[in-house]
């Protein structure tokens, strides 16, 4: 297949795309940058040069390809505290790649997240089945991310118009070695803190997935997921935060530390509004219809690797 790739030389796009060229396809990936590009280039890809914000690149690339898969989106905007830019952004680009692949039957495949966004009552264990309907029972905890919601079921409905839609959910841990997301950003707060921290009893827990774990599923989800699938790329369903900070304070020589949620913003940063949340999610339905099955570490094995805190 040709394949055409938004946010592939971001994490999971370098995972990626090795995984679609070594099963045969062709990839073109969308770069915001030359040293984009020339990462595509070295990864045997081609580089189509552009931005999110090219809705008239997005659609011309989508038109020739097989088939596409949207990783990218605006972190860094939703992160600085404007989450509705970002989403809107997004939304832009996910009903541009839609208009090119309308009636084709040709696969779309996105990314999107697990916690903090789907709104269900604390301990619950998310599955592919929540939050696929607007039921107005539950917002989502996370000021912003109803937009990131609402994205995902637009990208689904697109199944209705002849396109072979699906959303990849994606948990915050989405670890391994050169990660340089939640985990790295937490890591760096309890340098800078001298503590690590975790919330009241730590107990809250985080779904999991290793970088090369979630592209094998893009890839499977491009070859043959159904019109209109939810998938959860999780290899972990839940991970105790405390235990995450214990690994991180093992490592950095630093005392683990209970905060309360007011405190969370001084020794996470950012990352305050994520790090006391209790989010464990399924991937059994995943699993079972597409027989994929994670290979590579754990998170808490891949902290005792000890990469990211080289």
């Amino acid at each position: 297949m040709r394949v055409f790739v938004t946010g592939a030389s971001g994490w999971v796009g370098r995972g990626l795309v090795p995984e679609l060229t070594a099963a045969g396809h062709k990839v073109t990936g969308l770069a915001r940058s030359d040293a984009a590009a020339r990462a595509l280039r070295s990864a045997g890809a081609e580089a189509r040069p552009g931005s999110l914000d090219d809705l008239g690149t997005l659609h011309e690339a989508a038109a020739a390809s097989d088939g596409v898969i949207h990783l990218a989106f605006k972190h860094d905007i939703a992160f600085s505290g404007d989450y509705a830019a970002a989403t809107d952004a997004d939304r832009a680009a996910i009903e541009t790649l839609g208009e090119a692949l309308a009636g084709t039957g040709r696969p779309l495949v996105i990314a999107s997240g697990i916690l903090g966004v789907l709104g269900l009552p604390p301990g619950a264990v998310a599955t592919e089945r929540d939050g696929l309907a607007d039921t107005g029972e539950r917002e989502v905890p996370l000021a912003g991310a109803q937009g990131r919601l609402d994205n995902a079921r637009y990208t689904l409905a697109l199944a209705g118009r002849g396109v072979r839609s699906s959303v990849v959910r994606l948990p915050p841990a989405t670890h391994g070695d050169g990660d340089n997301g939640f985990i790295p950003a937490a890591i760096g707060f309890a340098r800078q803190k001298g503590a690590a921290a975790y919330v009241g009893d730590g107990a809250n827990r985080w779904p999991a997935v290793h970088r090369d774990d979630a592209a094998r599923l893009f890839r499977l989800a491009l070859e043959s997921a159904p019109a209109g699938s939810v998938l959860h790329a999780v290899g972990d369903e839940g991970v105790p935060i405390r235990e995450v900070a214990e690994a991180f304070a093992t490592h950095l020589n630093v005392p683990a530390v209970s905060v309360t949620p007011e405190q969370a913003g001084e020794y996470v940063g950012w990352l305050g509004h994520f790090w006391g949340l209790d989010g464990p999610a399924s991937a059994q339905i995943t699993r079972d219809l597409l027989r994929w099955q994670p290979t590579h570490p754990a998170l808490t094995d891949d902290l005792k690797e000890g990469h990211y805190f080289a």
